[in-house]
């Protein structure tokens, strides 16, 4: 085959490919959602003491059977509680532009899930436990909106900067996206280096087919710089993964220095500092692109695969 007619067929597939994806992103727009965002915070915000009946019968599930009355109340007058809530209020005096977002996620959820029911949306506080911004059940969404106040918020002070870069509003739909993504993953190996690159690639890629409005850089929660720098050296970050044998590796050690949330990654090289933290997850995320675009499937059939199939099939080349 000739340079020139391979160039017109990878031309002519790309065209396809993006031919196909916009009519799908047709026809997603057109499917019906119906929701309302409770904003629980507010109504907390604005209570007496005398409202707490009606709190409580509206909220069951927000109210442990085991914490009498006096806590809430307490609660109610607590004046922390009322700066938390009044700074809330300030950053999210409406939620229409957040659930127009949600609007568009639910859609595609339901395009590639038919069975999908959208969940009751309610949006609280949480006294900034950043661990657990939102729970995703099967008929809710909580979303702690304390937690997406901007990373310069003075209640973010003593939190890690490489954590508070991420709690702003851009990260709420990206944060519930991975909720989600959680819910429909299934991997039985998370042993080695690999099984949690491609556990996390398979998080993000969820996202890439979720949530396509959001940037790459809004998926794994990276600055545009961060995420221009993990580009730019892929294909070294990879050789440095191969030469060191790290791939099958079942050093416990290795999640700490490439996946979790951290500052950077820890090569052990003087380019540590430049890089920016989980550059496991995101070439993961490159791999598992790589099998999508060499099999086609289904994103919740590849959700549902295991890792060296993944891994073998996608025939993963870093950028140059």
């Amino acid at each position: 085959m000739s340079l020139r007619i391979f160039v017109l067929l990878m031309l002519s597939l790309v065209f396809v490919s993006c031919n196909e994806d916009s009519k799908a992103e047709e026809e997603i727009s057109k499917i019906e959602v119906d929701f309302v965002v409770e904003r629980f915070d507010k109504a907390y915000a604005e209570a007496k003491p005398a409202d707490l009946p009606k709190l409580k019968q509206a909220y069951p599930f927000l109210f442990s059977k085991h914490v009498p009355d006096s806590v809430w109340i307490d609660r109610i007058n607590d004046t922390l509680q009322d700066q938390l809530l009044k700074e809330v209020g300030k950053v999210y005096p409406d939620f229409k532009e957040v659930k127009e977002d949600f609007k568009k996620l639910f859609q595609h959820l339901k395009y590639y899930d038919k069975t999908f029911d959208v969940p009751r949306v309610v949006t609280l506080t949480n006294d900034v436990d950043y661990r657990n911004k939102t729970i995703v059940t099967d008929s809710l969404l909580l979303i702690a909106l304390d937690n997406f106040l901007g990373e310069d918020h003075e209640f973010y002070q003593n939190i890690p900067r490489y954590l508070a870069k991420n709690m702003q509003k851009d990260q709420i739909i990206p944060e519930v996206s991975e909720a989600y993504a959680k819910k429909y993953t299934y991997q039985s190996n998370r042993r080695t280096l690999l099984d949690e690159m491609i556990y996390y690639g398979k998080l993000l890629y969820f996202k890439d087919v979720m949530i396509p409005f959001k940037s790459d850089a809004e998926k794994i929660g990276y600055t545009e710089q961060e995420l221009k720098w993990a580009e730019a050296n892929e294909s070294q970050i990879w050789s440095y993964f191969i030469e060191k044998e790290l791939l099958f590796s079942t050093d416990n050690k290795l999640p700490s220095r490439f996946i979790a949330e951290a500052p950077y990654s820890k090569f052990y090289l003087e380019l540590d500092n430049e890089s920016p933290g989980r550059l496991g997850q995101y070439l993961g995320w490159q791999i598992v692109r790589a099998y999508a675009n060499t099999t086609n499937e289904n994103v919740l059939s590849i959700l549902e695969q295991e890792p060296e199939e993944i891994f073998n099939k996608a025939k993963f080349k870093p950028k140059k």
